[in-house]
Formats: structure tokens, sequence, C-alpha cells
């Protein structure tokens, strides 16, 4: 039994995320939970200047209650899955805090979110929340742009520049997104000129090889660019790369292949879902 955590503000991006989601675990038991987190502002705020935070409170958790209730009966209204089970939370603590402690509770084991993606997760389009839980909460996040459409993933591509060692915690959940997939995994590396690998770097790369073995269908690529969003974008086309996955830690592809701005020629942006996964 998987448990989901899905974060909703009840805008179209994120229903997109619900979708993607319910249509990416169909032959998972799973557990959803859908959590809406009240903001600071709201909480602080009021209609008048006779509202007491307790007024304030009573009037946002009835009214975040009523889109609840709405949401749930929307998702009733798609085909039934009995695998799948749904949970409505609501948090009015800060947005972090809210996902930490339910991952927590939960035993979470995905966060999927839902992006706009039109100009880089920095930008005020995407806001910052999805930013904030891909580099502070420890738990595989599905990162869904807006233009995203579900597809069963045949190809997913792994960026890497095998300088970190990859341990078993985040090799199990890629090799468990493939495996539930039957998709394959393209490795790829970008550098700015061909170069010998590092010894490190061949003994990470020799690591990973091993580990996917046999079993799970798998390729090694390079890319020679001085711009790694570039190369990532051309490969994505080539390839019809369905999903992107990275590891957290590997700060230097990951900080410029998910957060630098986009620029005219990149639009993975906003139709390829990316898998982040922390160790």
């Amino acid at each position: 039994m998987k448990n989901i955590l899905i974060p909703t503000d009840f805008s179209e991006n994120s229903w997109n995320a619900i979708i993607y989601a319910l249509s990416f675990f169909k032959k998972v038991k799973c557990n959803f939970y859908f959590l809406h987190v009240s903001t600071y502002e709201e909480m602080t705020g009021g209609d008048s200047f006779y509202d007491t935070k307790d007024t304030v409170v009573e009037k946002i958790t009835h009214s975040d209650k009523e889109q609840m209730q709405r949401l749930l009966k929307k998702i009733e209204k798609l085909p039934l899955n009995t695998k799948h089970r749904f949970f409505s939370l609501h948090e009015y603590i800060f947005f972090i805090d809210a996902i930490r402690k339910q991952v927590a509770e939960k035993s979470i084991d995905f966060i999927v979110m839902g992006t706009k993606g039109a100009s880089g997760l920095k930008e005020k389009t995407v806001g910052s929340n999805t930013g904030d839980v891909i580099t502070k909460v420890k738990c595989p996040v599905l990162v869904i742009p807006e233009k995203a459409r579900y597809i069963k993933p045949k190809e997913i591509a792994f960026p890497t520049d095998y300088n970190i060692f990859y341990r078993s915690r985040v090799l199990n959940t890629i090799t468990n997104v493939l495996r539930m997939n039957t998709a394959s995994l393209r490795v790829l590396h970008v550098a700015k000129k061909e170069q010998e690998l590092t010894d490190l770097q061949r003994k990470n790369k020799d690591f990973l090889n091993d580990y996917l073995g046999e079993e799970i269908e798998h390729s090694f690529h390079f890319l020679s660019n001085p711009n790694i969003e570039e190369a990532v974008q051309c490969f994505v086309e080539s390839r019809n790369i369905d999903m992107i996955t990275m590891i957290a830690k590997n700060l230097n592809f990951f900080q410029r292949i998910l957060f630098h701005p986009t620029v005219e020629k990149i639009s993975y942006h906003t139709d390829v879902p990316f898998l982040v996964l922390h160790e």
C-alpha cells in the first residue's frame, strides 16, 4: 500500500496533478491524502478590523471544507478504482511544516505537486511552495507541469554527472517506478566537452550499471554542450522522454535543470514530469 500526499490549492494546476497521480498509480494500492494548507496571510488577516483570530479561522475552515468536499465529489465522478482510497487533510501552519508533518505521520511514499512551469521553478508563476518542497522535504516528489498529460512512461531520463554515489534508497525508488511502468532508463551525462571520466565517476557509473543489471532496460548517453538545459531539451525531444528523474543532492545538475529560468528553446519545464529523489 503506497501513501501519496497531494497538496492542493483547488487550482487547475493541482487538479492536473491529481489526474496524473491517479493514472500514474492506477495499478497500485494507494491511500491518497489531499492536503490544503491555509496561507499565513489568510490566518493573520481578516475581512474587517473587528475580526478576531478565532473568527478568521472559522471562516477559512468553513470555506476550505466546502472546497475540499467539491474536490472529493469531482474525484468520485471519475471511473472508480477499487485500489484507491481518498482522505482530506487541512492544516493551518506554515506550508513546509504542514508537508513535513504529514510525511512523518502518514509514512508518505510520494508527494505529487502541480506547477505552472512556464518560467522555471524560481519564478512567481510556479510559486515558491513547489520549490520549497523539492529542496526542503526529504521525500520523493513527482512534479507535474501545467501542460503535462498522463502517458504511461516508457522512457525515463536520468541526468547525472556521476560525481555522487547512488544510495540504495534512491535506486530502489527509481527501479520501482521503472518496473511499475515497464519503462527504460536513459542515463544522460552532459559535459562542456568530451573527456575521460575520473576514477570516481567511472566507479559510480559502473555501480549504477551493475545495480540496474539485466532486469532493468537501460542505456548510457553522453552529450557535449556548455548549456545543460539545452542538452536536456535536445535529449528529451530526440528520445521522446516521458519523465525526468533527478537526485536532489546532485546540486550542479539539479539546480540548473530544474531551477534555471526557462529560455526560449526550453519547453521540458512545461510538459515533462520530474521525479525528484532524496537520500
